[in-house]
């Protein structure tokens, strides 16, 4: 295949032994169901190309912080980037972490073209997964194939974190039920070498504003992957805010995180942009080479596509044809568009790869961990990269 990327090795004819394999270092679900999630394949990407990518994801992320703290204590922009109104008290009473920590662990999702043009999609800044996938198996399969990866220093990334944030617990839905987000905090937990207790929210409840667990211990400090926007829709969402805003609970990511993860700031750093506000410009130079145009309204000649601004795994997602008619929706992701504005971005083309799964549009994820790019993760799925997608791992060469 030419461009960037290269599929290369053959899947093992015996997989369950493999899968096993995995299972055994920490991800359980290359198999989920019938469904083969991991592919036993390995994509590399040109050392030229990684390099650049690294340092795009650098200087966005610099650029994303400033767009945060732009919109931090500003109510009418908390609204257009869709932050609900539960939040804003903390938002504004808690200090803002400084620069480049507002997440410690967060995201990119990048659309690389076949000839190598990087656009950013979207920031993951809140409560990212898929840090198994590329914290464990994809170095466990770029040292079997002699690649290069990056990825082996997200261990000592979390480790820095944790060190920072010393949560006591962590905390996912459905916790020993449900195989991702359990070994994803099972992970973290075992990399950042702390004593921490692993529970599942469904448990927690918040009394006279202390939250405890099932067996009533309190719990002071807590690493969730709990999306902040909940606490706007759950029960028990207004003293969970609470539990936060009077200091009795730390929560990591930090509250603040939600900024970044809102889609509508990729609008608001792409308005700003045209309207030479706020950034310099080295950082304009890194918005026009890699983000992608972005509004909240569908204002585009050619082809787009809409977002919740708190959507996820491709929930919510559509693609418009250069006439502005619908081609394509997700339909297995939970949308959320009902319950948060929308944005409008310019479509971005996706690399396609051969795969034993057949051909697969490929979203080049980058994680960054207490402010360093530091871990590729590589899914291959059709145009929008959703729930249905495949695991594979991206190595360099």
């Amino acid at each position: 295949m030419s461009g960037v990327f290269e599929v290369i090795s053959e899947p093992s004819p015996d997989r369950a032994s493999r899968v096993a394999e995995l299972a055994g270092i920490g991800f359980t679900w290359a198999d989920i169901g019938d469904e083969r999630y991991w592919i036993d394949q390995a994509v590399t990407m040109s050392s030229e190309t990684y390099k650049e990518l690294e340092q795009a994801s650098a200087g966005l992320w610099k650029v994303l912080d400033r767009a945060a703290r732009y919109v931090h204590g500003n109510h009418a922009l908390y609204e257009l980037i869709g932050i609900p109104e539960v939040l804003w008290t903390m938002l504004d009473e808690l200090p803002m972490p400084e620069e480049g920590f507002i997440s410690r662990y967060a995201r990119f999702d990048f659309a690389i073209s076949n000839e190598g043009a990087i656009k950013l999609l979207e920031l993951n800044a809140d409560t990212p997964t898929g840090y198994v996938e590329a914290s464990i198996a994809t170095p466990w399969m770029c040292a079997q194939l002699g690649l290069d990866s990056p990825n082996l220093a997200m261990r000592e990334r979390i480790a820095e974190a944790w060190a920072m944030e010393r949560p006591d617990t962590a905390a996912c839905v459905d916790y020993g039920e449900h195989l991702e987000d359990s070994g994803t905090i099972e992970a973290l937990v075992k990399h950042s070498g702390l004593d921490v207790s692993c529970v599942d929210c469904l448990e927690l409840y918040v009394d006279e504003g202390v939250l405890k667990d099932g067996t009533g211990r309190a719990i002071r400090s807590m690493f969730a992957l709990y999306p902040k926007e909940w606490m706007a829709v759950d029960e028990g969402g207004d003293a969970l805010a609470y539990s936060i805003e009077t200091g009795e609970l730390a929560i990591w990511n930090g509250p603040h995180s939600i900024l970044l993860q809102s889609k509508g700031l990729l609008a608001v750093v792409w308005g700003l942009y045209e309207l030479g506000q706020l950034f310099d410009e080295s950082e304009r130079a890194i918005i026009s080479q890699y983000m992608l145009p972005a509004y909240n309204k569908a204002v585009f000649e050619g082809s787009f596509v809409s977002k919740s601004m708190f959507g996820r795994e491709g929930g919510s997602v559509r693609l418009f044809d250069a006439a502005g008619g619908l081609e394509l929706e997700d339909r297995e992701g939970f949308d959320t568009s009902a319950l948060f504005p929308t944005m409008y971005q310019k479509r971005a083309e996706l690399a396609r790869i051969g795969t034993s799964e057949g051909e697969l549009h490929l979203l080049t994820g980058m994680f960054v961990i207490n402010g360093k790019p530091c871990g590729m993760l590589g899914r291959g799925g059709g145009p929008i990269t959703g729930n249905a997608s495949h695991f594979i791992a991206i190595g360099v060469r």
